[in-house]
């Protein structure tokens, strides 16, 4: 497995619609995470071994950018033709990646995001995903 650098994030396109959320990439492509968002307090923890992306949109869920956590797999090139940034942490570490969103690995296997939504002024939404099964959160004031 290759060494992946962080790679900054596009603004792109958002639609919330009945089917779950859908991004469109800047290479035209789209992608749909399926369900509607289930609620989340302010603070989301992710059981390891799962890919995690982080989505803050504005408030009206229109545009947004969007970032992997830990990704692993995609090429540097591949990122930055789709608009989508990456952020690499290792164990015990934690970074603003938005303002009012910070990602920590604070054992090295979880992902944890907590967002400050007086501070984010927008919609932050988390998908969970591995091979088995994907899962949609909204993060909301507890």
């Amino acid at each position: 497995m290759s060494i992946r650098s962080d790679v900054a994030p596009s603004t792109l396109p958002v639609e919330l619609i009945e089917e779950g959320v859908q991004v469109e990439y800047l290479d035209g492509r789209t992608t749909l995470y399926r369900g509607a968002p289930e609620k989340a307090g302010e603070t989301l923890t992710a059981a390891p071994g799962k890919e995690v992306h982080v989505l803050v949109t504005d408030p009206d869920g229109t545009e947004g950018v969007m970032m992997y956590v830990n990704d692993r797999k995609t090429h540097d090139d591949i990122l930055e033709s789709t608009g989508v940034g990456r952020i690499v942490l290792d164990g015990g570490e934690a970074e603003e990646v938005f303002p009012g969103v910070t990602v920590a690995t604070p054992d090295g296997m979880r992902c944890r995001i907590q967002a400050d939504l007086d501070v984010v002024r927008g919609r932050v939404f988390v998908f969970v995903e591995d091979d088995w099964g994907e899962q949609s959160y909204e993060l909301v004031e507890e």
